[in-house]
């Protein structure tokens, strides 16, 4: 039997933006997620331009943010 699994939501600073937390589910879609309680349901889309900054962040931050996993996450 074959499973497959979602990619894992990643998490990224834009040192362009630093206000919000970058985030790209499983789908590849790119959010931008405010600091605070309840970021993801206040989550927007985000288009990296040619003056984002991505830089990766840990990915045990996510949990910490209160963001959920890629099983979780509803798209």
């Amino acid at each position: 039997m074959i499973t497959t699994r979602k990619p894992a939501m990643r998490l990224y600073v834009d040192k362009a933006r630093p206000e919000h937390w970058i985030v790209r589910d499983g789908e590849g879609r790119f959010w931008a997620v405010p600091p605070g309680q309840d970021a993801w349901t206040m989550r927007e889309p985000f288009q990296p331009g040619e003056d984002a900054e991505l830089e990766a962040v840990p990915g045990h931050y996510l949990h910490m943010l209160d963001i959920p996993s890629a099983e979780s996450s509803g798209g």
